[in-house]
């Protein structure tokens, strides 16, 4: 995803679509937690004009992440639309632009940027759908389980038993 200027101006006046699959596994090196990139299909275009850049991205593929409960793979789908302009050299940045990037060279490369919004879409916390995998994280041992919030909340401590049933009890003792 490398083009040089006059590349560029050569397609100043022309649609200049972008329809790519790209690898970029080095993410993986980056953020640890990244088990696994699928090839990421870029698509969209871009406008072209003697002071800017601007190239309009949708950005589908997934990313395989570990669970944070459990460890195991979680297959996590990314479908990112963005914006990115890119300066000419001898331009100013303009008030209006938001987020710029300025041209070192005569390249523009797409790859550190790709890289960066997939290194964003990354959450914090990812869990799998099936909770009983046997191939993660034990999910109990010796005096100890995972308990989920539904659980928890419909179970009464056993010691405490005793205690319910006779708050339970209506007590007809006089209250003079």
């Amino acid at each position: 995803m490398k083009w040089t200027l006059s590349q560029l101006q050569k397609n100043r006046n022309k649609d200049f679509l972008i329809d790519e699959m790209v690898n970029l596994d080095e993410i993986k090196e980056i953020d640890q937690t990244i088990r696994e990139v699928s090839p990421i299909h870029i698509t969209g275009r871009a406008d072209i004009d003697s002071k800017k850049v601007t190239f309009h991205l949708r950005i589908k593929g997934s990313l395989i992440l570990p669970c944070s409960r459990t460890l195991v793979d979680v297959n996590y789908p990314i479908d990112v639309e963005t914006t990115e302009t890119f300066l000419l050299r001898g331009f100013d940045y303009e008030a209006d632009e938001e987020e710029v990037h300025q041209v070192k060279g005569e390249v523009i490369d797409l790859k550190p940027v790709l890289q960066e919004i997939l290194l964003l879409e990354v959450p914090i916390q990812v869990f799998c759908d099936d909770g009983s995998s046997e191939e993660g994280a034990p999910q109990s041992g010796q005096d100890w389980e995972v308990i989920h919030e539904q659980e928890k909340t419909a179970k009464i401590d056993p010691r405490l038993a005793g205690l319910a049933k006779l708050l339970d009890q209506n007590d007809p003792s006089p209250n003079s």
